[in-house]
């Protein structure tokens, strides 16, 4: 799906939209064409130093918000795959600017779907949240209901090669907004502040965000949300880590703030499998029982279903980052000067 042929990144001027960028030029130098599709002239600008047209003449930069349907049509003439990236992601932002983050997040999502189902792409995959799960806030509010535009979306097909699928994934170490980039700012204070000494996080490389990717992009039947198996790690290690010898007080949760974050609810575990690196959670059907459902998927992926009562919660984990392995991703995936000695 991606080797001599088009594919366009929505929102490709963000954090992962650069690394995915990078990743695609650099694996698969026949690519037809790769769409950067953002609506900040002075990113695409940026960018275009970095992976310059002289170097790259399969890339364009195309500006455009997915609010905005036609320009989305527009911008996808000609292409065969779509990586949905674009989104208002900050919770208090979306907290303070309710609409303004549906607008984006939820009636950005439909354009897309409608967009894509016209204009004769075959396969989208949209990047989605751990705070999609349960959702306590309006960020993963809208997250969630995006989710499910695009795993409905499955069911207005018909006979085009056509499949919907999701990513949901935790923390991206190192992108911007994130604790570890903040930490790594403030500890020239002297003070990082903890807003709960027993909280915890997922934690995942661009890299491994963009391989996830790729892989439903190859991979998906159509209609899964895949969940990657990834560490946790606690805000107090990162903070020792990042600021051994700074004050740090604790300041307490911000409104529509979890102690541990969710990928997978209890509630999920009916409709869910287990393959070797990922979790699937597989479409409701209403044309076939769900148990069907999973035979087909488990067939398809080669796994297994979950236990009734499974979760996946930061807070529960068996993979967990300590200190000395916080310092060495740090070094790799966000600071390669980062050095406490």
């Amino acid at each position: 799906m991606i080797e001599k042929h088009s594919i366009l990144v929505t929102g490709g001027t963000g954090s992962f939209g650069r690394k995915f960028v990078h990743t695609i030029l650099e694996q698969y130098p026949g690519i037809k064409r790769l769409v950067v599709f953002s609506r900040d002239e002075l990113k695409q600008f940026e960018m275009e130093q970095d992976f310059p047209l002289s170097e790259f003449p399969q890339l364009r930069y195309f500006l455009g918000d997915v609010r905005d349907r036609d320009r989305l049509e527009r911008a996808l003439e000609g292409i065969d795959v779509v990586i949905h990236a674009a989104a208002i992601k900050q919770v208090p932002a979306a907290e303070y600017n309710p609409f303004e983050c549906i607008k984006t997040n939820v009636l950005g999502a439909q354009n897309l779907i409608e967009a894509s189902l016209n204009k004769g792409v075959r396969r989208v995959v949209a990047l989605s949240t751990d705070k999609a799960a349960a959702p306590i806030n309006l960020y993963g509010a809208t997250k969630l209901c995006s989710d499910k535009l695009f795993i409905s979306a499955n069911n207005m097909v018909g006979n085009r090669d056509l499949r919907f699928s999701v990513v949901r994934y935790g923390n991206v170490m190192g992108s911007r907004g994130s604790v570890i980039p903040f930490f790594l700012n403030k500890r020239k204070s002297g003070t990082l502040p903890i807003t709960d000494e027993n909280m915890t996080r997922f934690n995942i490389s661009l890299k491994e965000g963009v391989d996830l990717v790729l892989h439903a992009l190859e991979a998906s039947l159509g209609g899964e949300i895949y969940v990657p198996k990834i560490p946790s790690y606690r805000i107090t290690d990162v903070a020792e880590a990042i600021g051994p010898d700074c004050e740090k007080p604790v300041i307490g949760i911000r409104p529509g703030e979890k102690l541990h974050e969710e990928m997978i609810t209890m509630s999920d575990s009916q409709n869910t499998i287990e393959i070797e690196k990922n979790y699937i959670i597989v479409p409701n059907s209403m044309n076939r029982s769900m148990e069907g459902c999973i035979k087909e998927y488990c067939k398809h992926h080669k796994g297994n279903p979950v236990s009734a009562q499974f979760r996946y919660s930061s807070g529960e984990n068996d993979q967990w980052l300590d200190i000395p392995e916080l310092r060495r991703l740090i070094r790799e995936h966000v600071d390669p000067a980062f050095d406490l000695t």
